[in-house]
C-alpha cells in the first residue's frame, strides 16, 4: 500500500490540483456531508467511496504520475540549493554551536551538522529539505564558510 505514504507526495501539485477544480470539490464534499447526514445505512459509506474514487478518477492523474512530478519538484529544488550555495559561497558564515553541532548560513541555504559525521541537514528559503550527504560541492561550501569566519 505504498500509494498510502504521503511522505513522498508534491503538495505544489496537489495545490494546482485544488485551484484548479475547487468548485468540483466543494460540490463533492457538500453533497458527501449531505449524504452522510441523511442516509444512515451502510449505502451511505458505498455513495461517499464512489463520490471520492469519481474525485480521483476525475482529476486525471494516477498515484505514479503525482511520485513522478514530486520527485521532479524535489530535484528542482535540490538543485536550486545546490547553486545558491555554489553563488552565496563568499557570503556564507559558520558557527560552532553549543551543543557540538555547526551551523552555515548564507541568505538562501542553512546547513546543520556535526562535524565528522557524512551528512548535513539542509533548509532552502526556509523550507527543510532533509539530510543530505557530503559531497565536493557541500565540502567546499562548509570549507568557504570556515574561511569567512
Amino acid at each position: 500500500m505504498d500509494f498510502l505514504d504521503f511522505s513522498t507526495y508534491d503538495t505544489d501539485t496537489w495545490m494546482t490540483f485544488f485551484k484548479d477544480h475547487w468548485l468540483v470539490l466543494v460540490i463533492a464534499l457538500v453533497v458527501l456531508f449531505m449524504i452522510v447526514r441523511i442516509v444512515k445505512t451502510v449505502l451511505k459509506w458505498a455513495i461517499v467511496a464512489a463520490i471520492v474514487l469519481g474525485i480521483v478518477v476525475y482529476s486525471g492523474y494516477s498515484m505514479d504520475d503525482l511520485k513522478e512530478i514530486g520527485t521532479k519538484v524535489a530535484d528542482t529544488v535540490k538543485q536550486e540549493a545546490v547553486n545558491a550555495m555554489v553563488g552565496e559561497a563568499k557570503d556564507a558564515s559558520f558557527v560552532n554551536n553549543s551543543d557540538g553541532t555547526f551551523t552555515v548560513k548564507t541568505k538562501n541555504v542553512e546547513l546543520t551538522g556535526v562535524p565528522g559525521e557524512n551528512e548535513v541537514a539542509v533548509s532552502f528559503r526556509g523550507t527543510e529539505l532533509g539530510k543530505w550527504e557530503l559531497d565536493s560541492t557541500i565540502q567546499t561550501f562548509i570549507d568557504q564558510a570556515k574561511q569567512n569566519g
